[in-house]
Protein backbone atom coordinates (compact mmCIF):
# COMPACT_ATOMS: atom_id res chain seq x y z
CA UNK A 1 0.00 0.00 0.00
CA UNK A 2 1.06 3.57 -0.60
CA UNK A 3 1.08 6.28 2.06
CA UNK A 4 -2.39 7.49 1.13
CA UNK A 5 -4.39 4.29 1.02
CA UNK A 6 -6.72 4.68 3.98
CA UNK A 7 -10.45 5.38 3.72
CA UNK A 8 -11.89 6.73 6.97
CA UNK A 9 -15.54 6.20 7.91
CA UNK A 10 -16.81 8.11 10.94
CA UNK A 11 -20.13 7.65 12.69
CA UNK A 12 -22.23 4.93 14.30
CA UNK A 13 -21.80 1.36 12.95
CA UNK A 14 -25.60 0.91 13.10
CA UNK A 15 -26.24 3.93 10.85
CA UNK A 16 -27.73 2.51 7.59
CA UNK A 17 -25.84 4.78 5.12
CA UNK A 18 -22.53 4.24 6.90
CA UNK A 19 -23.13 0.49 7.02
CA UNK A 20 -24.05 0.40 3.32
CA UNK A 21 -20.88 2.22 2.29
CA UNK A 22 -18.75 0.08 4.58
CA UNK A 23 -20.20 -3.08 3.04
CA UNK A 24 -19.62 -1.73 -0.47
CA UNK A 25 -15.96 -1.09 0.40
CA UNK A 26 -15.35 -4.72 1.33
CA UNK A 27 -12.76 -6.18 -0.98
CA UNK A 28 -11.30 -2.80 -1.91
CA UNK A 29 -7.55 -2.56 -2.26
CA UNK A 30 -7.51 0.32 0.18
CA UNK A 31 -7.52 0.05 3.94
CA UNK A 32 -10.92 0.99 5.39
CA UNK A 33 -11.11 2.20 8.99
CA UNK A 34 -14.39 2.71 10.85
CA UNK A 35 -14.12 5.21 13.68
CA UNK A 36 -17.01 4.32 15.96
CA UNK A 37 -18.38 7.55 17.36
CA UNK A 38 -19.63 5.68 20.42
CA UNK A 39 -15.97 5.42 21.42
CA UNK A 40 -15.35 9.16 21.25
CA UNK A 41 -14.24 9.31 24.92
CA UNK A 42 -11.53 6.77 24.08
CA UNK A 43 -10.42 8.58 20.93
CA UNK A 44 -7.52 11.01 20.67
CA UNK A 45 -6.95 13.38 17.76
CA UNK A 46 -3.52 15.00 17.57
CA UNK A 47 -3.33 17.73 14.93
CA UNK A 48 -0.25 19.37 13.46
CA UNK A 49 -1.16 22.52 11.55
CA UNK A 50 1.27 24.52 9.45
CA UNK A 51 1.45 24.95 5.70
CA UNK A 52 -0.57 21.71 5.69
CA UNK A 53 -2.54 19.75 8.25
CA UNK A 54 -1.55 16.36 9.63
CA UNK A 55 -1.39 14.42 12.85
CA UNK A 56 -2.59 11.15 14.33
CA UNK A 57 -5.92 9.55 15.13
CA UNK A 58 -5.74 7.03 17.98
CA UNK A 59 -8.55 4.75 19.14
CA UNK A 60 -8.51 1.25 20.60
CA UNK A 61 -5.40 -0.48 19.25
CA UNK A 62 -5.38 1.67 16.12
CA UNK A 63 -3.13 4.63 15.36
CA UNK A 64 -3.66 6.30 12.00
CA UNK A 65 -1.42 8.86 10.38
CA UNK A 66 -3.97 11.37 9.12
CA UNK A 67 -1.72 12.07 6.14
CA UNK A 68 -2.48 8.51 4.99
CA UNK A 69 -6.22 9.17 4.70
CA UNK A 70 -7.10 9.31 1.03
CA UNK A 71 -10.83 9.91 1.54
CA UNK A 72 -13.37 10.14 4.35
CA UNK A 73 -17.13 9.66 4.72
CA UNK A 74 -18.58 11.52 7.69
CA UNK A 75 -21.89 10.62 9.37
CA UNK A 76 -21.36 11.74 13.00
CA UNK A 77 -24.23 12.84 15.22
CA UNK A 78 -24.23 15.43 17.98
CA UNK A 79 -21.56 14.22 20.42
CA UNK A 80 -23.52 15.42 23.44
CA UNK A 81 -26.25 12.85 22.70
CA UNK A 82 -23.95 9.83 22.59
CA UNK A 83 -24.06 7.08 25.24
CA UNK A 84 -20.27 7.27 25.25
CA UNK A 85 -20.52 10.74 26.73
CA UNK A 86 -23.15 9.61 29.21
CA UNK A 87 -20.45 7.31 30.64
CA UNK A 88 -18.61 10.44 31.68
CA UNK A 89 -21.52 11.28 33.99
CA UNK A 90 -20.83 14.43 35.92
CA UNK A 91 -17.18 14.48 34.87
CA UNK A 92 -17.17 17.80 33.04
CA UNK A 93 -13.50 17.44 32.12
CA UNK A 94 -14.11 14.11 30.39
CA UNK A 95 -17.17 15.42 28.56
CA UNK A 96 -15.21 18.41 27.33
CA UNK A 97 -12.36 16.13 26.22
CA UNK A 98 -14.77 14.09 24.10
CA UNK A 99 -16.28 17.17 22.47
CA UNK A 100 -12.79 18.54 21.80
CA UNK A 101 -11.89 15.36 19.86
CA UNK A 102 -15.06 15.70 17.82
CA UNK A 103 -14.22 19.34 17.03
CA UNK A 104 -10.64 18.44 16.13
CA UNK A 105 -11.85 15.88 13.58
CA UNK A 106 -14.17 18.48 12.11
CA UNK A 107 -11.24 20.89 11.80
CA UNK A 108 -9.15 18.22 10.06
CA UNK A 109 -12.06 17.41 7.73
CA UNK A 110 -12.34 21.07 6.73
CA UNK A 111 -8.62 21.55 6.07
CA UNK A 112 -7.34 18.25 4.69
CA UNK A 113 -6.66 18.12 0.94
CA UNK A 114 -8.15 14.60 0.90
CA UNK A 115 -11.63 13.93 -0.47
CA UNK A 116 -14.25 14.38 2.26
CA UNK A 117 -17.94 13.51 1.94
CA UNK A 118 -18.78 16.13 3.07
CA UNK A 119 -16.71 18.87 4.67
CA UNK A 120 -18.46 20.38 7.72
CA UNK A 121 -18.05 23.92 6.41
CA UNK A 122 -19.78 22.92 3.16
CA UNK A 123 -22.64 21.23 4.98
CA UNK A 124 -23.30 24.45 6.89
CA UNK A 125 -25.38 25.95 4.06
CA UNK A 126 -28.21 23.66 5.17
CA UNK A 127 -28.20 25.23 8.63
CA UNK A 128 -30.14 28.15 7.18
CA UNK A 129 -32.80 27.07 4.71
CA UNK A 130 -33.56 30.66 3.60
CA UNK A 131 -29.90 31.20 2.77
CA UNK A 132 -29.66 27.90 0.93
CA UNK A 133 -32.81 28.77 -1.03
CA UNK A 134 -31.08 31.86 -2.43
CA UNK A 135 -28.20 29.68 -3.64
CA UNK A 136 -30.65 27.18 -5.16
CA UNK A 137 -32.48 29.88 -7.10
CA UNK A 138 -29.23 30.99 -8.77
CA UNK A 139 -29.07 27.62 -10.53
CA UNK A 140 -32.33 28.01 -12.40
CA UNK A 141 -34.70 26.23 -10.03
CA UNK A 142 -37.90 27.80 -8.83
CA UNK A 143 -38.39 28.22 -5.09
CA UNK A 144 -41.78 28.69 -3.43
CA UNK A 145 -42.99 32.09 -2.27
CA UNK A 146 -41.65 32.24 1.27
CA UNK A 147 -42.27 34.19 4.47
CA UNK A 148 -39.96 34.09 7.50
CA UNK A 149 -41.62 35.71 10.45
CA UNK A 150 -42.32 35.99 14.16
CA UNK A 151 -45.44 38.06 13.44
CA UNK A 152 -48.72 36.07 13.73
CA UNK A 153 -50.61 38.63 11.65
CA UNK A 154 -48.07 38.47 8.83
CA UNK A 155 -48.33 34.68 8.79
CA UNK A 156 -52.12 34.86 8.68
CA UNK A 157 -52.06 37.31 5.77
CA UNK A 158 -49.59 35.10 3.89
CA UNK A 159 -51.96 32.15 4.29
CA UNK A 160 -54.93 34.18 3.09
CA UNK A 161 -52.93 35.39 0.08
CA UNK A 162 -51.79 31.94 -1.11
CA UNK A 163 -54.62 29.75 0.15
CA UNK A 164 -52.42 26.66 0.55
CA UNK A 165 -49.36 27.04 2.74
CA UNK A 166 -46.92 24.75 4.52
CA UNK A 167 -44.68 25.55 7.48
CA UNK A 168 -41.31 24.23 8.63
CA UNK A 169 -38.23 25.25 10.64
CA UNK A 170 -35.65 27.67 9.31
CA UNK A 171 -32.72 25.51 10.46
CA UNK A 172 -31.64 21.99 9.52
CA UNK A 173 -33.35 20.32 12.50
CA UNK A 174 -35.34 17.33 11.25
CA UNK A 175 -39.08 17.94 11.45
CA UNK A 176 -42.32 17.06 9.69
CA UNK A 177 -43.34 19.52 6.98
CA UNK A 178 -47.03 20.27 7.58
CA UNK A 179 -49.85 22.06 5.82
CA UNK A 180 -51.18 25.17 7.58
CA UNK A 181 -54.92 25.04 8.27
CA UNK A 182 -57.51 27.11 10.13
CA UNK A 183 -56.94 24.84 13.11
CA UNK A 184 -53.43 26.26 13.49
CA UNK A 185 -54.57 29.88 13.87
CA UNK A 186 -54.80 29.76 17.70
CA UNK A 187 -51.19 28.54 17.79
CA UNK A 188 -49.81 31.37 15.66
CA UNK A 189 -48.97 33.32 18.81
CA UNK A 190 -46.22 30.75 19.45
CA UNK A 191 -44.14 31.98 16.52
CA UNK A 192 -43.46 35.24 18.37
CA UNK A 193 -40.62 33.39 20.12
CA UNK A 194 -39.88 30.90 17.34
CA UNK A 195 -39.05 32.28 13.87
CA UNK A 196 -40.91 30.10 11.40
CA UNK A 197 -40.79 29.59 7.65
CA UNK A 198 -44.07 29.58 5.74
CA UNK A 199 -44.15 28.64 2.05
CA UNK A 200 -46.72 28.55 -0.69
CA UNK A 201 -47.76 24.95 -1.30
CA UNK A 202 -46.65 23.77 -4.74
CA UNK A 203 -48.71 21.10 -6.48
CA UNK A 204 -46.81 18.49 -8.44
CA UNK A 205 -44.76 15.30 -8.25
CA UNK A 206 -41.87 14.88 -5.83
CA UNK A 207 -38.42 13.77 -6.95
CA UNK A 208 -35.29 12.98 -4.98
CA UNK A 209 -31.99 13.30 -6.83
CA UNK A 210 -28.80 11.97 -5.29
CA UNK A 211 -25.61 13.46 -6.66
CA UNK A 212 -22.50 11.34 -6.10
CA UNK A 213 -19.54 13.09 -7.71
CA UNK A 214 -20.72 13.33 -11.31
CA UNK A 215 -23.27 10.54 -11.06
CA UNK A 216 -27.01 11.18 -10.81
CA UNK A 217 -29.56 8.86 -9.21
CA UNK A 218 -33.12 10.12 -9.60
CA UNK A 219 -36.36 8.72 -8.26
CA UNK A 220 -40.00 9.71 -8.38
CA UNK A 221 -42.08 9.69 -5.18
CA UNK A 222 -45.82 9.08 -5.16
CA UNK A 223 -47.45 9.82 -1.80
CA UNK A 224 -50.58 11.38 -0.37
CA UNK A 225 -48.89 13.23 2.50
CA UNK A 226 -47.26 16.64 2.30
CA UNK A 227 -44.09 15.10 3.77
CA UNK A 228 -43.56 11.70 2.15
CA UNK A 229 -40.86 10.79 4.69
CA UNK A 230 -43.60 10.15 7.24
CA UNK A 231 -46.32 8.34 5.27
CA UNK A 232 -49.54 7.17 6.88
CA UNK A 233 -51.01 5.70 3.70
CA UNK A 234 -47.90 4.30 2.08
CA UNK A 235 -45.44 5.78 -0.38
CA UNK A 236 -44.24 4.55 -3.76
CA UNK A 237 -40.67 5.33 -4.83
CA UNK A 238 -39.64 4.62 -8.42
CA UNK A 239 -36.27 4.87 -10.12
CA UNK A 240 -36.59 7.28 -13.04
CA UNK A 241 -34.85 9.55 -15.49
CA UNK A 242 -35.09 13.32 -15.31
CA UNK A 243 -34.51 15.83 -18.14
CA UNK A 244 -30.85 16.32 -18.95
CA UNK A 245 -30.91 20.03 -18.19
CA UNK A 246 -32.41 19.35 -14.74
CA UNK A 247 -29.73 16.73 -14.04
CA UNK A 248 -27.04 19.20 -15.08
CA UNK A 249 -28.52 21.84 -12.79
CA UNK A 250 -28.39 19.35 -9.91
CA UNK A 251 -24.72 18.61 -10.59
CA UNK A 252 -23.85 22.32 -10.81
CA UNK A 253 -25.81 23.11 -7.66
CA UNK A 254 -24.13 20.36 -5.66
CA UNK A 255 -20.72 21.39 -7.01
CA UNK A 256 -21.30 25.07 -6.18
CA UNK A 257 -22.14 24.12 -2.60
CA UNK A 258 -18.93 22.04 -2.51
CA UNK A 259 -20.93 18.91 -1.76
CA UNK A 260 -19.59 15.86 -3.66
CA UNK A 261 -22.51 13.96 -2.12
CA UNK A 262 -26.00 15.44 -1.81
CA UNK A 263 -29.69 14.62 -1.79
CA UNK A 264 -31.74 17.21 -3.67
CA UNK A 265 -35.49 17.52 -3.13
CA UNK A 266 -37.41 18.60 -6.24
CA UNK A 267 -41.03 18.93 -7.28
CA UNK A 268 -42.22 19.14 -10.89
CA UNK A 269 -45.50 20.98 -11.44
CA UNK A 270 -48.11 20.02 -14.07
CA UNK A 271 -46.67 22.90 -16.15
CA UNK A 272 -43.21 21.23 -16.00
CA UNK A 273 -41.72 23.89 -13.75
CA UNK A 274 -39.04 22.41 -11.51
CA UNK A 275 -38.97 23.60 -7.91
CA UNK A 276 -36.14 22.80 -5.51
CA UNK A 277 -36.87 22.75 -1.79
CA UNK A 278 -33.59 21.69 -0.23
CA UNK A 279 -30.12 20.25 -0.74
CA UNK A 280 -29.43 17.69 1.97
CA UNK A 281 -25.66 17.47 2.68
CA UNK A 282 -25.86 14.15 4.55
CA UNK A 283 -28.65 12.24 2.85
CA UNK A 284 -30.24 9.08 4.24
CA UNK A 285 -29.83 7.53 0.81
CA UNK A 286 -30.59 3.98 1.95
CA UNK A 287 -34.30 4.85 2.25
CA UNK A 288 -34.34 5.38 -1.52
CA UNK A 289 -31.79 2.72 -2.40
CA UNK A 290 -33.83 -0.01 -0.72
CA UNK A 291 -36.97 1.07 -2.57
CA UNK A 292 -35.41 1.38 -6.04
CA UNK A 293 -32.32 -0.85 -6.09
CA UNK A 294 -30.20 2.10 -7.20
CA UNK A 295 -26.52 1.39 -6.32
CA UNK A 296 -25.99 4.65 -4.45
CA UNK A 297 -23.85 3.11 -1.71
CA UNK A 298 -21.63 1.46 -4.30
CA UNK A 299 -21.21 4.79 -6.10
CA UNK A 300 -20.18 6.48 -2.85
CA UNK A 301 -17.69 3.67 -2.16
CA UNK A 302 -16.26 3.99 -5.68
CA UNK A 303 -15.88 7.74 -5.25
CA UNK A 304 -14.09 7.24 -1.93
CA UNK A 305 -11.82 4.64 -3.47
CA UNK A 306 -10.94 6.97 -6.34
CA UNK A 307 -10.03 9.69 -3.86
CA UNK A 308 -10.96 12.52 -6.21
CA UNK A 309 -14.01 13.79 -8.04
CA UNK A 310 -12.49 13.47 -11.51
CA UNK A 311 -12.33 9.72 -10.99
CA UNK A 312 -16.13 9.40 -10.86
CA UNK A 313 -17.12 9.68 -14.51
Amino acid sequence: MTGTDTILLWGLPSDPPLRAVRNALQGTQRRTILLNQQSIVDTTVELVVGSSIGGRLCFGNEAIDLASVRAAYLRPCDPWNLPGLARAGGNAEMRQFAVDQHDALFLWADLTPSLVLNRPKSMASNDSKPYQALLIERHGFFIPETLLTTDPEAALEFWKLHGEVIYKPICATRSIVSRFTAGHIPRLKDIASCPTQFQQYIHGTDYRVHVVGKKIFACRIIAQEVDYRFPRNGVEIQSCDIPGDVADRCRRLSHSLELPLSGIDLRCTPDRDWYCFEVNPSPLFTFFEEATGQPIGEAIAALLESGHLAGNT
